[in-house]
């Protein structure tokens, strides 16, 4: 068994990699870890997206909590950062998320949030882990003071409140709003909080059956969005993916902002409104150069930070940092909750179009996007950190690199949350980098696959 715990918690495909046995297993070592310090019976939430595996996984977690004494609380379909939101609004000890985010319906995932709504450091998903593998057995078994299930129907609400909260009493009457919902878990609250804050709403992929959930729609796949866009002239589009953490948008010409342009919008807002924390934006070495070129002419900051929101936000917090996130979208404001979160994203940039009267086109002006391809190499799972120890891989990627070295950059990575190396190159010309990064590429495949 290799390592349980990726970047994003836990994933693989539901009933042959994430098993009801591990999720049980699961349940009952997180649990003990999260809550071995109380003096009282422990209690947690625990939330979906739209997975039809998602009820399978979660009776099997909530088994595992309550065989160790711990209450819990499933709260059903909710996106994970109202679950960052919620453990805290809620005073749980602790909160679990059954979710693969951007990932086909087949797969799932877990990932757990402290009491604080963090999610968990490597040490203490290495001491859950340590725990599964090496002293399962000897974990609490009681006979009595098990944990009970208590139900509660109010949580979607209870987010969608906080969400329109953050608006700041904004009135979009009159905005033509698309949502993309992925037929995940924001099919709920997203519309709800649009309608509350007045704007003219037009939901799309909202009606999740348990196996469309980011089929043809999302963030990941945008075309419906861009065409709903153009073909009924509304003044923006916003896309969410599976489990609501992150989003993208489109422009009322149908062009989509990326993650790193829309950084570069709330940054230079925000630091015009003197709101910007230590003038600096954390973002990853995967944003576009552009980003940088912007912080540069603009006095702002830009911090690197390894990719994953996790790695992002634990430098915020190492820096004090208000601002931060990822170039496919996930964008955190630490100052109102504590990952990257859609929903709130998408009301944050409404509430500057609101404010400044301006249109998403004309405020995505402040940074210039350099011509950037990212070619996957599917790789053999046990594989796909190993692509730095291989002379020839090595070799191809340092002849790249000289190529580029004056007008670009090369990145190699492996992914955190599947059997990918992701080769990223930037430049001029995008034809050159497409080739050669899919040189890169098929050599990683090739030795490596």
């Amino acid at each position: 068994m290799g390592r349980l715990f990726g970047t994003d918690g836990i994933r693989g495909v539901a009933n042959k990699e994430l098993t009801p046995e591990l999720a049980f297993k699961l349940g009952k070592a997180g649990a003990y870890v999260l809550t071995k310090e109380k003096r009282r019976k422990a209690n947690i939430i625990i939330g979906m997206d739209t997975r039809e595996s998602g009820d399978m996984l979660e009776a099997a977690l909530i088994a595992g909590m309550c065989s160790v004494g711990a209450n819990v609380i499933p709260l059903g379909v909710i996106p994970t950062p109202g679950m960052a939101y919620l453990v805290r609004h809620y005073k749980m000890d602790a909160g679990v998320v059954i979710s693969a985010s951007h990932n086909p319906s087949k797969d799932n995932g877990i990932k757990f949030f402290s009491s604080e709504g963090y999610k968990l450091s490597d040490s203490l998903e290495d001491e859950i882990e340590d725990i599964i593998k090496n002293s399962y057995d000897s974990l609490p078994n009681p006979s009595e003071n098990l944990g009970r299930k208590m139900l509660r129907h109010d949580a979607v609400l209870n987010y969608v409140d906080f969400i329109v909260d953050q608006a700041e009493d904004i009135n979009l009457e009159g905005m033509k709003v698309a949502i993309d919902c992925a037929n995940g878990a924001t099919y709920q609250a997203a519309p709800m909080v649009m309608k509350n804050l007045g704007a003219d709403v037009h939901t799309i992929h909202a009606s999740p059956d348990g196996i469309n959930i980011n089929k043809n729609c999302g963030s990941t796949h945008m075309t419906s969005l861009v065409e709903y866009v153009r073909d009924n002239h509304m003044d923006i589009g916003i896309a969410f993916d599976g489990d609501g953490d992150r989003c993208l948008m489109v422009d009322e010409n149908g062009k989509i902002v990326e993650g790193d342009e829309m950084m570069s919008i709330f940054a230079t807002y925000f630091k015009k409104e003197g709101i910007l924390k230590n003038d600096t934006l954390v973002a990853t070495v995967m944003s576009n150069l552009g980003l940088f070129h912007m912080g540069e002419k603009n006095g702002i900051n830009i911090e690197r930070a390894s990719v994953g929101d996790r790695y992002v936000l634990e430098r915020m917090l190492e820096i004090g940092a208000c601002l931060g996130g990822e170039q496919s979208g996930h964008i955190i404001f630490l100052d109102h909750n504590t990952t990257g979160d859609g929903i709130l994203t998408a009301v944050q940039m409404l509430k500057i179009m609101h404010k400044t009267g301006q249109k998403l086109s004309e405020l995505n002006t402040v940074m210039k996007v350099l011509p950037q391809v990212l070619i996957n190499a599917k790789v053999k799972e046990e594989n796909k950190k190993d692509f730095d120890k291989n002379h020839e891989i090595n070799s191809a990627v340092a002849e790249v690199s000289e190529r580029f070295k004056d007008r670009g950059r090369v990145l190699i990575r492996a992914s955190g949350t599947e059997p990918l190396v992701r080769v990223m190159i930037e430049g001029e010309d995008p034809k050159e980098l497409e080739k050669e990064a899919r040189k890169v590429a098929d050599l990683i495949e090739r030795i490596l696959g």
